[in-house]
């Protein structure tokens, strides 16, 4: 008996665990072979070029091609690096962009950990990455990519000071720190009208720039773009380091698509009252938001560094600390609530 109860309490569980969360890496680093593709299609489109067109038909297999590119080619280590740590910060990096898709829920029930902090564990995987960055950095012996990394930490802290205050205004909203319980908030006879993109239109604006800048992406790529630094952080590294610290970053700009569209734009509800909701909302949703990252890349000029860490200090945090007020105030004083409350809310009210 004590047998069975292991096997069926323990055993078969985490191994149903271990198997959703091998299919959400599979299905996550198939999807970003063609969202990278998407990005260097648009950015060619804007350039009024074709872009990777002859791998595969339109080009399709070109991220598989480079992928075989990076894994068969050598790695090349400092002579002077920390071998282990150099070997150690891309995995870091990746380990923990892969780990922060754990809480995200794709559809109702459609989740791994359906955590009651499921946002704090998102920001918490998203803000340890700057490790791994600092890590490569130093790692390297050099000058130039230890200044890369001290340039990307500086620039990751001071954005994700602004995300967590635009965070507390929509946990203010809603009441709950579970992001199943954020989407169904938005749950509202009006459909996307109902949506949180609406109330908090200008904090939309700011966590979506901020999100750039938090992800190292254009126009905010400071550390890895800068004449002076070569390539930033990852100047020393080759073959698979590189492609971990790559995906790894590509990886953290999806999941604030997807953080996006839960946070503003109600995940995988349907914006037109009526329509079934599901998992096809949530996807699409990502993918458009994928679609204006990769624009503002296209398009924006680059900052200076300057520009970059005056706009997070000076601009954004006194007007996300202003709009988070703002919103106690209205939700929690006046008790004037326009949106979709959850029983989390209501209880708190």
């Amino acid at each position: 008996m004590q047998e069975v109860s292991f096997v069926s309490e323990y055993l078969l569980p985490g191994l149903w665990v271990l198997a959703q969360c091998l299919i959400l890496t599979v299905c996550l680093l198939v999807a970003l072979a063609f969202l990278l593709l998407m990005d260097r299609k648009v950015w060619a489109a804007v350039q009024l070029r074709r872009g990777p067109n002859v791998v595969g038909p339109y080009g399709l297999f070109q991220s598989f091609a480079d992928f075989g590119k990076f894994v068969l080619k050598e790695i090349v280590i400092p002579a002077g690096a920390d071998k282990m740590v150099f070997l150690l910060a891309p995995m870091i990096v990746f380990v923990l962009a892969v780990i922060g898709w754990a809480a995200i829920p794709f559809a109702e029930g459609w989740v791994i950990a359906d955590l009651n902090v499921g946002i704090l564990y998102v920001l918490a995987m998203s803000s340890l990455g700057v490790l791994g960055v600092i890590l490569g950095g130093w790692a390297s012996n050099s000058k130039y990519p230890f200044l890369g990394g001290l340039r990307s930490a500086a620039q990751m802290v001071s954005y994700e000071v602004s995300i967590g205050f635009i965070l507390v205004s929509i946990l203010l909203s809603v009441g709950s720190l579970n992001l199943s319980d954020i989407v169904r908030a938005q749950d509202g006879a009006y459909g996307l009208f109902s949506w949180y993109w609406l109330p908090h239109l200008p904090m939309l604006v700011l966590f979506f720039v901020s999100a750039l800048a938090e992800t190292n992406r254009p126009p905010f790529d400071l550390p890895e773009a800068e004449s002076e630094l070569v390539a930033g952080y990852q100047v020393e590294y080759s073959s698979t380091p590189y492609l971990l610290f790559m995906i790894g970053e590509y990886m953290n700009i999806v999941l604030m698509c997807a953080m996006t569209s839960i946070l503003f734009f109600g995940g995988w509800l349907s914006p037109i009252p009526g329509l079934p909701d599901g998992v096809m909302w949530m996807v699409i949703k990502m993918v458009a938001m994928f679609f204006v990252f990769a624009m503002v890349k296209a398009i924006v000029p680059r900052y200076r560094y300057d520009q970059l860490m005056r706009l997070g200090w000076k601009v954004f945090l006194p007007m996300s600390l202003a709009w988070v007020v703002l919103t106690a105030v209205v939700m929690r004083v006046f008790e004037i609530t326009p949106w979709a409350a959850t029983a989390a809310a209501q209880a708190l009210n």
